[in-house]
């Protein structure tokens, strides 16, 4: 099979930090050049694969502002698509504008829809619904407008996370300093349960950040410290008691839940979107509808057992279970031509 992978080019592939989109496409190419197949990943010049590269953007635009977004990303995908025809089958992880090129090919298009920004963009997605193939994230992210050839959960390599039986009893809130990942809420659990609370993450909304973060770093029970790369997260989500994820919004997946489960950490989240798929309540962590409700589930987290969260993820989130999943979709569709 020759596949032509579109990753984002908000970031590099894969990200240094941030950038989970990119971080799926990734993990995809690469377990797919493992298995044997041809794969061209079509990313920022600065990224790394084992298939073939193909970059007409020097950078990820977030990393240097100084490239107009809508300008590479056009370019980026035009790349692709002035050679669609080469390929056996197109795998879309850039929402929704590379649907708009599709029909310049008879090459089929599989798009792994991650999540809607808005209502706004799915007049786009319903235009290409009868001729291009969507793959969700979760059940829950599905809009009853679209047709899907199958769900297909986020996997991740679990060697990047180890184990860790003997935690500190820090929280840690892992994700966007943003209003829909909840960290003004978890402040006020951490605080409530006079826990130290460790922040990581990129800071999406200055003035969120500024009014309702801010305030309380002190370094002692709060401490923020950025966005960190592969080695530190490891560390930081597997020395946590457990991670705090206050989602204020339908969250289409959460590669941090499955990611602090496989280094053993449970996690309590607002029961929201995705999360019932992710965390099985009171076995891996606690699904919760309120901030009271969340400072209950930190004084029981050590009735869940921290190998049963290594475990879970083990069975049902690793990048093999994924790929085997996509394969079998690009065989459906290769084979039968249709859903």
């Amino acid at each position: 099979m020759h596949i032509a992978m579109l990753a984002p080019i908000a970031w590099r592939t894969p990200p240094r930090h941030y950038g989970p989109w990119e971080s799926v496409a990734s993990l995809l190419t690469e377990g797919l050049v493992s298995r044997g197949h041809d794969v061209t990943l079509f990313a920022t010049a600065d990224s790394q694969t084992s298939g073939t590269l193909h970059a007409v953007c020097p950078r990820g635009y977030e990393e240097d502002r100084s490239l107009i977004p809508k300008v590479w990303e056009c370019l980026h995908i035009s790349a692709l698509f002035e050679h669609a025809d080469s390929y056996d089958l197109i795998h879309n992880h850039f929402d929704f504008l590379p649907l708009t090129y599709s029909s310049m090919t008879a090459t089929p298009v599989v798009t792994t829809i991650h999540g809607f920004s808005s209502s706004g963009i799915l007049p786009v997605y319903k235009k290409y619904n009868g001729s291009s193939f969507y793959v969700s994230i979760s059940d829950a992210d599905r809009s009853p407008d679209l047709d899907y050839i199958q769900t297909i959960h986020h996997g991740i390599d679990i060697r990047q996370f180890n184990f860790q039986p003997a935690p500190d009893d820090t929280l840690l809130f892992f994700g966007r300093i943003h209003h829909d990942k909840g960290a003004r809420e978890a402040i006020e659990i951490a605080r409530a349960c006079n826990k130290k609370l460790i922040m990581a993450g990129i800071i999406q909304d200055h003035a969120y950040y500024d009014r309702y973060v801010v305030p309380h770093i002190d370094n002692d029970k709060v401490v923020y410290i950025g966005s960190v790369g592969p080695v530190e997260r490891n560390r930081l989500l597997g020395k946590a008691c457990a991670l705090l994820h206050p989602i204020q919004f339908d969250e289409p997946f959460g590669l941090s839940v499955i990611e602090s489960m496989a280094c053993g950490t449970p996690v309590i989240a607002f029961d929201r979107g995705s999360m019932p798929e992710l965390i099985d309540n009171s076995q891996n962590g606690f699904l919760v509808d309120n901030v009271n409700e969340a400072v209950e589930a930190v004084a029981r987290i050590k009735e869940i057992d921290r190998s049963t969260c290594r475990g879970h993820v083990e069975r049902r989130f690793t990048v093999a279970r994924m790929i085997d999943a996509y394969i079998h979709v690009y065989e459906t569709i290769l084979q039968d031509g249709s859903i």
